[in-house]
């Protein structure tokens, strides 16, 4: 038997995304006036984004749950928490009675692992629940791009389809218009509530969902919260009695002390994630986040001097020789998680997630680790300025060639998988047959060695509660992520395109696709700042000026979501 292989926490943190592809998401905030849809027709050509009463129509109607009481509230943004042990017996029903029909789903998901035998016990315990026989079509996540683009440019499409927003370049977003069905006629207004635990599910992820003027998408909602976080090793911090650092001089002068290449000890990793925060630069993970309006005019993240400033920091840890030579080999550097636990570093900047998959992967080999979270910090020592992550940023879709019982299975599954923690039908989503996959000890739900071959990255990838942490076994990480994100949450604003899911016309798809190679080129001193300014000018002939105008024609007609 081994530590729990999977976290009890939904949103897109379920898997431990790098750096690079991290979700950006956010929670929900209601009230913002949101854009009318631009250009075309409903055929798959339409750019742009809908909202206002355009939305509202389509929008479905929000119903709190009422099954389930968190023990620490959402608030700036965060998820919900809990931190109580399990009680099998108290667990609640949140679906009363079978929704599927009996027929045949298949759905294609990018899986992070080995995917297990299509006939095992999970699979068919989680069908017997829901009443579909879903098959599952896995593809390996690191190159689902790759396999997605293959499938969405053939006839021959799975009934679902599920499509991270990282994912949602090139040709992708004009497949979605094309190729994916309106499920506005099964969800919106009143009727998702013939779905209560997708009526549960907060509006702004529902309005992320929009694609070309059509609820296309069935949402994981997440915090709006910042979820890159500056992880380090507390306890050898204690140890050698190292402060946490509340500015970049601060870091670079606490890096120097740690590191002693001889010794195998260096302070961290590549800071650069940790950097845009420090110096408030425009969040750019996903569309259009990067963009924002200053003083009347609009300027994507790429223009500002922050963004230059943060490459210079980070640049100027690699030259003091504080970082760790595996950043070097930037996309081929290993799992960090080995040499973080021997402290041959002891910083590094990821997802939210992380916090909790590095403490339970010690667990038992390592007692004294303790992995935790740094407030981040503003630059010059004052309060840092941070940006909202989306309200959503995985998506399933259903084909439009689907009829309509398949689509009514595919929502059946749906709103078994949203179902809240501390409930049934959440225990057998998330961690399988009690037993078989786990079992429960001093109300800590322990994976079998079954429970961590079955119960993986699959039907959580359809649809997702409200965005919840729960560590039945280290509820101290629950309650220290939750609160991370409240006090963090409390320093983030919303840019102008906040929430909004915006489809970029073609021409400028690949547009900034060079700029995450060349910002680690220059981190890496292989580059110089002057090159990111010439990628810059370049940027803005070449169609980010007519692109900029674009976005301005869209916040001109229909106002800012920024606070």
């Amino acid at each position: 038997m081994t530590p729990n292989a999977a976290s009890a926490s939904s949103g897109p943190s379920r898997r431990s995304f790098l750096a690079s592809t991290a979700v950006a998401t956010a929670a929900v905030a209601g009230g913002m006036p949101l854009l009318a849809a631009c250009g075309g027709s409903d055929s798959g050509s339409r750019d742009g984004t809908t909202s206002g009463k355009d939305a509202k129509k389509i929008l479905p109607a929000y119903v709190a749950g009422n099954v389930v009481t968190p023990d620490i509230p959402a608030r700036n943004g965060s998820a919900i928490g809990f931190t109580g042990k399990l009680d099998l017996a108290t667990l609640k029903t949140s679906v009363e009675k079978k929704l599927g029909k009996g027929g045949k789903v298949t759905i294609m998901s990018p899986f992070w692992g080995s995917p297990p035998k299509s006939d095992n016990a999970y699979y068919k315990s989680m069908n017997d629940l829901i009443g579909v026989d879903v098959r599952w079509q896995n593809q390996d996540g690191n190159t689902y791009d790759q396999k997605l683009g293959a499938v969405l440019a053939s006839s021959d499409i799975p009934d679902v389809v599920v499509v991270p927003g990282w994912n949602m370049g090139g040709k992708i977003p004009s497949a979605i218009l094309s190729k994916f069905a309106d499920l506005g006629p099964y969800l919106s207004g009143d009727a998702v509530k013939e779905y209560p635990n997708l009526a549960a599910i907060p509006t702004d992820a529902w309005r992320r969902s929009i694609f070309g003027g059509k609820l296309r998408g069935l949402p994981m909602p997440a915090p709006s919260a910042p979820s890159m976080v500056p992880l380090y090793r507390q306890d050898i911090f204690e140890k050698e009695g190292y402060e946490v650092p509340k500015s970049c001089d601060e870091f670079m002068a606490l890096a120097k002390e740690i590191t002693n290449a001889k010794a195998k000890r260096w302070a961290c990793l590549d800071m650069k994630w940790t950097a845009f925060q420090a110096f408030g630069v425009l969040s750019g993970s996903e569309k259009p986040l990067g963009w924002n309006l200053v003083d009347g005019k609009l300027i994507y993240r790429i223009e500002t001097e922050e963004f230059l400033e943060a490459l210079e920091w980070s640049r100027k840890l690699f030259a003091a020789g504080v970082v760790h030579p595996d950043s070097g080999l930037g996309k081929n550097a290993p799992d960090p998680g080995p040499k973080f636990a021997a402290g041959e570093f002891l910083i590094y900047p990821n997802n939210i997630s992380q916090w909790w998959s590095r403490t339970t992967e010690q667990a038992v080999q390592n007692p004294d680790f303790k992995i935790w979270g740094m407030d981040i910090w503003g630059h010059d020592g004052g309060e840092p300025i941070l940006w909202a992550d989306q309200p959503a940023g995985i998506f399933a879709f259903v084909s439009k060639k689907a009829s309509e019982s398949v689509v009514r299975d595919v929502l059946a599954v749906a709103n078994v998988t949203a179902a809240p923690y501390g409930t049934k039908e959440y225990m057998m989503t998330n961690y399988g047959v009690e037993g078989t996959h786990y079992t429960v000890k001093d109300g800590v739900p322990t994976k079998t060695d079954q429970g961590n071959i079955d119960v993986m990255n699959a039907y959580p990838m359809v649809a997702s509660p409200a965005a919840t942490i729960a560590h039945p076994d280290f509820p101290e990480v629950a309650k220290g992520q939750v609160e991370w994100e409240q006090r963090m949450g409390a320093f983030a604003k919303k840019s102008s395109f906040w929430g909004m899911q915006i489809t970029e016309p073609t021409r400028y798809t690949n547009l900034s696709n060079d700029f995450e190679q060349l910002e680690d080129d220059i981190v890496r001193g292989r580059k110089k700042i002057s090159d990111m300014q010439q990628a810059v000018s370049d940027w803005k002939s070449k169609g980010g000026d007519k692109l900029r105008d674009w976005y301005k024609q869209i916040l001109d007609e229909n106002g800012s979501a920024a606070n």
